[in-house]
């Protein structure tokens, strides 16, 4: 029996002119909303593990980064280059490399041929003094000190970093993308393409919304307490309501009711808007979180529902089942 090679995608996004009123703990929330797996490196850059990512949102690496930069970019009017590597140093060099808005994208098998034609000088840990010791024996290019034999760039520069120098030279770095503290809140958003007045896209908007949000509690095995709904306007103005649960669920109809409750309690009508964002926070481990009997006997089979909903969404991706309300 064979399995199948899970590759990992990191993500390194670079913030250009980051706005003041844009906080970077708004960035780390944004993309939080994104993959759980958000390593910040301030004080204008972030990085992401992509890789449990891509089945739920059903995109490529590639479109994932781009559907992250677009988000900052509408939600917090953020530049960002970015880089897409099988680790955090490629995807750190790939963003280096990018002009202001591109991103570079480092395949799987093509580390090398990106690699070894860069300068010396273009790998995390080489500085000034590594650079001309390397330069002065004729090693300018990454790709010269990678296949220089091990015991002449230990004479060069001593064991240790000589041990360290190759293993970067050869495009391997085996850290792991790690937050610096556990997810507080999640959060899904919806950037429209245009203005909308349309009441019944406003709540098909935010129904989906909050569905995405208690599948994403139900996959992480946590509850909210709390949510939020933030509605942005044309102006770039915004409003903001938030409601407290009647207890900690994870459970959508609950969540889509109280969120279409804080969208009513808007009295939108003619409002020009652009962007929507449901917030939940409070969040608990689902095993101790408390929840209210019910002898009605809908409420389980509605439970159930969802959880047969859940494993076909993660077998057949993320559009297998969806409510009703947001069918095409």
């Amino acid at each position: 029996m064979t399995t199948r090679r899970r590759h990992t995608s990191i993500a390194h996004l670079h913030l250009h002119a980051l706005p003041s009123e844009a906080r970077y703990n708004d960035v780390i929330e944004l993309v939080s909303s994104v993959t759980p797996y958000v390593q910040a490196v301030p004080p204008d850059a972030v990085q992401l593990d992509l890789t449990s990512a891509l089945r739920y949102f059903d995109l490529s690496p590639y479109d994932v980064v781009q559907l992250t930069k677009l988000r900052l970019k509408a939600l917090y009017d953020i530049d960002s280059s970015a880089g897409l590597a099988s680790n955090r140093m490629l995807a750190a060099m790939a963003a280096d490399a990018s002009a202001p808005g591109d991103t570079t994208w480092v395949r799987d098998g093509q580390a090398a041929t990106w690699l070894y034609p860069r300068p010396v000088t273009a790998l995390p840990g080489v500085g000034r003094a590594t650079a001309e010791t390397l330069h002065r024996y004729g090693l300018h290019t990454i790709g010269q000190v990678a296949d220089i034999p091990a015991a002449t760039l230990q004479r060069l520069l001593g064991a240790g970093s000589a041990r360290l120098l190759t293993e970067r030279a050869r495009g391997h770095d085996p850290r792991p993308v790690t937050p610096s503290e556990p997810v507080a809140h999640m959060t899904a958003d919806l950037v429209l393409e245009r203005d909308c007045l349309d009441p019944e896209r406003q709540h098909r908007a935010v129904l989906g919304l909050a569905d995405q949000i208690g599948r994403r509690l139900r996959g992480e095995s946590r509850t909210a307490g709390r949510l939020t709904l933030t509605v942005r306007y044309a102006d770039r103005s915004s409003t903001t309501r938030t409601r407290v649960l009647p207890e900690p669920t994870d459970h959508s109809p609950v969540l889509v009711a109280a969120a279409l409750g804080l969208l009513a309690s808007l009295g939108l009508q003619r409002a020009r808007v652009r962007a929507f964002t449901v917030r939940a926070d409070q969040l608990l481990p689902a095993g101790s979180a408390y929840r209210q009997l019910s002898l009605e006997p809908g409420d389980a089979r509605a439970r159930a529902a969802e959880a047969a909903s859940d494993r076909a969404r993660r077998r057949f991706g993320p559009k297998a089942v969806r409510p009703a309300a947001l069918a095409d």
